[in-house]
């Protein structure tokens, strides 16, 4: 897909990882719909960078078809989804107040999990009714996983599993989606300098940044934004989860 004819929607993009895309997609000519529950941030992002803004809770139905219906509505169609919208939480299964917190598990789940794949499958929908390519292509779908699906560290049940499930979606929803002509991907950042890590201080950044192999630096979210740019680009990649973390496996 050339990127001057992609029309995205762009999930968590008033911030982070999603903002960093959203931003280079518009710099190289695709329309794009930022998609987040930060009207304010992403609607001043919007219109610095030529871009449409939808207020929505990716774990409403009514608010991601909204959603969808306002990015249709300013980019005449749906050809790529990329989900950035997530939260973290850090509790043992086990910790001196007691088990983990149920209520806490299920939001980042919900959030995480059941949001990524609410816009994958309503985003589908959508693609479906476009025209095929030459090579039968309608659209494509990159979700976020984490390495943390792979090697999560103590604290991290929650957001392990959420992760390790938009890892496991990859390939069934590839294969669910090959008759409509859309693909389907994961990227699995590792630890980057996100707005929740940079309030963190600068000695545990460096701390942080000390266990990737090379180079030993935090990752930058330009460099997710490259990643997703060029998935969007390579029309054989489809079904797999990418790690991008510069050699890193969590202790």
């Amino acid at each position: 897909m050339r990127i001057e004819d992609t029309c995205a929607v762009i999930t968590g993009a008033a911030s982070g990882l999603g903002e960093a895309t959203a931003r280079l997609l518009r710099a190289e000519g695709a329309q794009v719909t930022i998609l987040d529950r930060q009207v304010e941030r992403g609607q001043a992002l919007a219109a610095e960078i030529g871009a449409h803004f939808a207020e929505t809770d990716v774990t409403d139905e009514a608010s991601v078809k909204a959603a969808m219906a306002t990015a249709l509505t300013a980019m005449g169609r749906i050809n790529a989804a990329v989900n950035c919208a997530g939260i973290g939480t850090a509790e043992k299964t086990l910790h001196k107040e007691g088990a983990h917190s149920l209520d806490h598990y299920r939001r980042v789940i919900d959030i995480n999990l059941v949001g990524t794949f609410n816009v994958a499958r309503l985003a589908a929908a959508e693609m479906a009714k476009n025209p095929p390519s030459d090579d039968g292509q309608r659209g494509v779908i990159v979700n976020t996983a984490s390495v943390a699906a792979f090697d999560g560290q103590k604290g991290q049940v929650a957001y392990a599993s959420s992760k390790a499930g938009i890892a496991g979606m990859t390939l069934p929803m590839a294969r669910d989606l090959s008759r409509e002509g859309i693909r389907v991907m994961a990227i699995a950042p590792g630890i980057f300098l996100t707005p929740m890590l940079m309030g963190l201080p600068e000695e545990v950044r460096k701390q942080l940044a000390a266990d990737v192999t090379c180079p030993q630096r935090l990752g930058d979210p330009a460099e997710y934004a490259a990643l997703v740019r060029f998935i969007i680009g390579c029309g054989y990649l489809n079904g797999e989860v990418i790690r991008i973390d510069g050699g890193l496996r969590m202790r």
